[in-house]
């Protein structure tokens, strides 16, 4: 039993994700109408621009507002940056599953290694657009993750067992992204059926992965450096060094199979290591 001071939570967790969840559907969808119907105003306001940026960014402010509501502080979130390791560990994977996955198709011909592209990459002026592309999938990311990541999973662990905050956790995140793979064109070569299925599927293991690190760490800033990375160098730095073929669109990239495969095998190595987390406080002892 986690000991009560005046710094714990004392408010019902079901509460606090039901109110952040009716936040986040708020927010959002004002963006989601923007993206589908793309109103003149704003276009011409410049917001249409920034729509996936400022949508990214709903989870987070959902958050922000829920924290301040219930507790008037944002402790628990973790906003503290916790061991350097974790940070590590979040920038590296990315980069190696990436590596994997593309590598696969480049090794087997699927689709082959542009290697004039690759040597680009490493030129003074790209590695400085490498960079800048980096900084703003991680500001983006950082959205999505101080509400996901900051809020829901940490809730979602004062009431339910590692694996129900995974998966909870996984549908949650799936059904955010599903408004803007209908109207949006967020989806894969494959078709919108086929690319909500994978998506769907690599979600599982991809939120295990997130929560384990989240809970792991006790702080936001980790998951927010994968999803920046992996945002980066899977639809991004990979894609532009290999070549574009009908059989790499259906397996690379978010959208494609092998990352259903990846996914399964990260999710079920972390969902193994689960004996490493650290025990959620119950309800009563808050978090």
């Amino acid at each position: 039993m986690v000991k009560q001071t005046d710094d714990l939570l004392t408010t019902n967790p079901k509460t606090v994700v039901i109110t952040y969840l009716i936040l986040v559907l708020a927010f959002s969808s004002i963006f989601w109408y923007l993206i589908a119907v793309k109103p003149q105003f704003a276009i011409e306001s410049g917001i249409i621009r920034y729509s996936i940026f400022l949508l990214m960014w709903c989870p987070g402010a959902a958050a922000i507002v829920t924290r301040l509501a219930f507790q008037r502080n944002l402790k628990g979130t973790g906003f503290l940056p916790g061991e350097i390791r974790w940070w590590i560990l979040a920038m590296v994977i990315p980069i190696l599953l990436g590596f994997v996955m593309f590598g696969t198709a480049w090794i087997t011909g699927i689709a082959p290694l542009l290697s004039d592209n690759a040597a680009a990459m490493l030129t003074l002026p790209m590695l400085s657009a490498l960079i800048i592309g980096l900084c703003n999938n991680i500001i983006s990311a950082t959205g999505e993750e101080i509400g996901w990541r900051g809020l829901l999973v940490p809730e979602l662990g004062r009431f339910a067992t590692f694996t129900w905050v995974a998966l909870i956790s996984a549908f949650i995140w799936f059904c955010w992204h599903v408004p803007v793979m209908l109207v949006g064109g967020y989806s894969g070569p494959g078709g919108l059926a086929y690319s909500m299925l994978v998506f769907f599927f690599s979600m599982i293991g991809v939120s295990t992965l997130f929560a384990w690190i989240r809970l792991r760490s006790g702080s936001v800033w980790p998951a927010t450096l994968l999803h920046g990375f992996d945002n980066y160098f899977v639809q991004e730095f990979y894609p532009a060094i290999t070549a574009t073929t009908e059989a790499g669109g259906a397996m690379l990239g978010e959208f494609g199979w092998y990352m259903v495969l990846i996914s399964i095998v990260i999710g079920l190595l972390f969902w193994y290591l689960r004996y490493m987390l650290p025990k959620m406080p119950r309800p009563e002892g808050g978090l």
